[in-house]
C-alpha cells in the first residue's frame, strides 16, 4: 500500500476509529483501487494505522455492507464490482450475460433422476412420486460466482435431458433438441442469508445476503422446469419497470415476469 499522509493518522476523539478508518478505505477502493483489487490485509491494517483487529474488521464490514467491498474467504477483501444490472425477462443465463459482453461459465455439480419435493411435482403437475431430472449448477460470469441454480424438469418434455451437455445454455438445448421454446414463466423473489454450502459455491462468507429466484416456465401452457436461483447480493440486482394497468389507475403492476 502506498504511503499516507497525516490526514489518514486515526485522531482520539468524538469520531470512533472505525468509522476514521472506514473513510480512508472508502477512498483507497474508490480512487486508488481499480474494481476486484485487492485491499491491503487485516493484519496491514492493524499494523501501519496501530488499532485492534475487531476495529479493522467494522470498517471493512461496513463497507462490505453497503458493497463497495467484498469479501472472498481464503483469499481476502477486495474492491468490488459494478452490479449485474437485469432487467426481468424470460431468457438463459448464458444468453443474458453474453449480452452484457460477460463471458458466461457453467459447472454442473449434480444430476439425478428422482421425485421432486411436494410442491415441485404440484408445479410441474406430476403424480405424487413421480420422477423428474434434478439439476444443479454453478453459474460465473467473466470468471466470477455470481448464481448456483437448483432446479426440476419434466421428463416427458425432455426425454434424455441428463444425457445432454448441461454446461450450456438449457433453454437453447430444450429448443434446438427437443422443439421446446419456453414462453411464459411466473418468478418469485426473495431475499436469504447464505448457507454454508451456497456460500462456498459463490466464494462469500455464510450469512451473506442473497437474491433468490424462483421460476416456473412453461411451454404450450405445460410446465417444463422448476428452478430456484441463488444469486450474490454483492453482485446482483434486478431493475423491474412497473407500469399503469390499462383502465386502472394509481395501480402499478410489473411489465414482465420473470
Amino acid at each position: 500500500m502506498a504511503k499516507r499522509s497525516t490526514a489518514d493518522t486515526l485522531l482520539d476523539g468524538p469520531t470512533p476509529k472505525h468509522a476514521q478508518l472506514r473513510e480512508i478505505l472508502r477512498e483507497i477502493a474508490t480512487r486508488e483501487l481499480p474494481p476486484g483489487s485487492a485491499m491491503p490485509s487485516e493484519r496491514d491494517l492493524t499494523l501501519r494505522y496501530g488499532v485492534s483487529r475487531l476495529t479493522v474488521r467494522e470498517a471493512i464490514g461496513q463497507l462490505v455492507a453497503e458493497g463497495l467491498l467484498v469479501r472472498v474467504r481464503g483469499k481476502g477483501t477486495f474492491t468490488g464490482r459494478p452490479r449485474v444490472d437485469v432487467r426481468l425477462h424470460l431468457a438463459s443465463f448464458t444468453e443474458d450475460m453474453r449480452q452484457r459482453g460477460l463471458h458466461p461459465e457453467t459447472t454442473v455439480l449434480g444430476h439425478a433422476e428422482l421425485p421432486p419435493p411436494p410442491d415441485t411435482a404440484e408445479a410441474l403437475r406430476l403424480a405424487p412420486g413421480d420422477p423428474a431430472y434434478w439439476l444443479t449448477r454453478l453459474r460465473k460470469a467473466d470468471g466470477a460466482p455470481l448464481a448456483v441454480e437448483r432446479g426440476w424438469f419434466h421428463p416427458a418434455a425432455a426425454p434424455g435431458l441428463l444425457g445432454h451437455d448441461l454446461t450450456e445454455s438449457l433453454y437453447s438445448l430444450l429448443h434446438r433438441h427437443y422443439g421446446v421454446r419456453l414462453e411464459h414463466a411466473t418468478q418469485t423473489v426473495l431475499a436469504e442469508s447464505a448457507d454454508a454450502e451456497t456460500a462456498r459455491l459463490l466464494e462469500v462468507d455464510p450469512g451473506s445476503p442473497l437474491l433468490v429466484f424462483r421460476r416456473i416456465s412453461t411451454a404450450r401452457d405445460i410446465p417444463v422446469e422448476d428452478m430456484r436461483s441463488w444469486y450474490r447480493g454483492d453482485a446482483y440486482q434486478v431493475t423491474m419497470p412497473l407500469r399503469t394497468e390499462a383502465g386502472e389507475s394509481g395501480r402499478p403492476s410489473e411489465e414482465v415476469a420473470p
